[in-house]
């Protein structure tokens, strides 16, 4: 085991510090299109079994973010038919905070008997985590949202998903508007058992 005490200290430190910062906490600038590049490299280096890549990504440009406030107007419609304006006015521009908005697709698909459903879902998961890393090693700030409007019909028509693939949440990039205070962390012996 090599002795690279500043490698370890700077992993960390990437690690120790990341924070979820909302959407409407973040600015730009955000990841320009080589900084993205490099984030879904480091997303492609997680875990996955039998090679499936079982997840992908959606950057949502303008059309998309226009696409998505549509489908947060109508998800709220259909849960309350009686929301106000200012309420469908907020679902609206849920679509159009921060300055990257990205869709995590996990893809449930049944072509991999060896490879369950919650390995596909645990492989997304160490893909963001491996993608916010290298978001905050480049010093931008990062936030998941997901919301009930995921899992309507009306978003798998909006993005083409096909049948078996659920998304999951959306990550947000940006600059953070101000920095927040680490928040606790569990202690070790809280989750942890030797037995």
């Amino acid at each position: 085991m090599s002795d690279d005490t500043a490698l370890i200290d700077m992993c960390d430190a990437l690690i120790h510090t990341r924070q979820h910062t909302g959407p409407k906490h973040l600015e730009a600038p955000g990841p320009d299109e080589a900084e993205l590049e490099a984030l879904f490299a480091a997303a492609a280096a997680a875990p996955d079994h039998h090679q499936l890549r079982p997840w992908r990504f959606l950057v949502l440009g303008e059309a998309a973010r226009q696409r998505l406030s549509e489908v947060f107007v109508e998800a709220l419609r259909q849960r309350d038919p009686q929301a106000r304006p200012d309420q469908l006015e907020d679902a609206r521009i849920k679509a159009f905070r921060g300055p990257v908005l990205i869709l995590a697709i996990v893809d449930l698909r049944a072509d991999d008997p060896e490879v369950p459903a919650f390995e596909r879902v645990f492989s997304l998961g160490c893909a963001v985590q491996n993608l916010l890393l290298a978001a905050r090693a480049r010093g931008f700030g990062s936030g998941l949202s997901s919301g009930r409007a995921l899992h309507t019909p009306l978003m798998h028509q909006a993005f083409g998903l096909a049948e078996g693939e659920q998304p999951v949440c959306f990550i947000s990039l940006g600059t953070p508007r101000r920095s927040r205070p680490i928040r606790p962390r569990p202690a070790v012996a809280e989750f942890v058992q030797r037995i």
